[in-house]
């Protein structure tokens, strides 16, 4: 079903390593052209130089999903240059755990700017782009941390329940509007990223790693379920994918 990814254009953002990265570059060796969103602009650079040596099509802007006007900016961008937008890839995400005695009271709140309010900023940017066509695909990265809690992600579990919670009401509610747009969640296990780089509490650190050395598999494997869901035909929708090693129990 990859004929259904040619030529879709796709905004991505948290696209400068792991799932976005990997994510770009599959969907623009399928014909897609990828507009990649991140703070990094050089990581995005190499990125979109790597993906047109492969004869793909792909552009690059400075991203900070916390900052509402950036996510307008980057989709004024996508349209600007390749004059429509078919699907956005929300996948910006922190992941710094710590018990809550720890009372890291500033990486709570950096959670939730990019976990919950990267989120809203992005579907804020596209929705009255998508409403208008009366078709787009809203696509984001939540984790199985949605599904579950556990000790040290109070705050991260918290912040990825919200994604799970957010995308079925849009899909519910843009089903009911006659929108047609479309959603998929993504709740990823231990996928091997940068993610556990912005763990600074010492145990919550080691114990992660252990678990990622043990089980982690590559993002390439996200990047598969991406590229499933943006080939369903525009009448079908599979709004949640649970994904991870299949040796891990978590």
């Amino acid at each position: 079903m990859s004929d259904n990814i040619k030529g879709k254009v796709v905004i991505i953002t948290g696209a400068s390593s792991g799932i976005g990265e990997a994510t770009a570059k599959l969907l623009a060796s399928k014909g897609a052209k990828i507009v990649l969103g991140a703070r990094r602009t050089d990581k995005l650079e190499t990125i979109a130089n790597e993906i047109k040596a492969a004869g793909g099509e792909a552009i690059y802007q400075e991203l900070d999903v916390t900052v509402p006007a950036e996510n307008e900016a980057i989709v004024k961008l996508a349209k600007d240059t390749y004059g429509k937008l078919d699907v956005i890839f929300l996948n910006a995400g922190l992941m710094p755990s710590s018990p809550i005695s720890a009372l890291k009271t500033n990486e709570w709140e950096q959670m939730v700017d990019v976990n919950v309010k990267g989120v809203l900023n992005g579907v804020a940017a596209v929705m009255p782009t998508f409403a208008e066509q009366k078709s787009g695909y809203v696509i984001a990265t939540s984790s199985v941390a949605g599904l579950k809690a556990y000790p040290g992600g109070a705050v991260y579990c918290g912040t990825k329940w919200f994604v799970r919670s957010f995308m079925e009401v849009l899909r519910m509610e843009s089903a009911m509007e006659g929108t047609n747009i479309r959603t998929a969640t993504i709740y990823p296990a231990a996928i091997n990223t940068e993610l556990l780089n912005t763990i600074s509490d010492k145990g919550s650190s080691e114990a992660f790693q252990a678990l990622y050395d043990q089980y982690g598999i590559s993002a390439d494997r996200i990047a598969a379920v991406v590229e499933f869901a943006v080939s369903l035909p525009e009448d079908t929708t599979v709004n949640e994918f649970t994904v991870g090693p299949a040796n891990q129990p978590w």
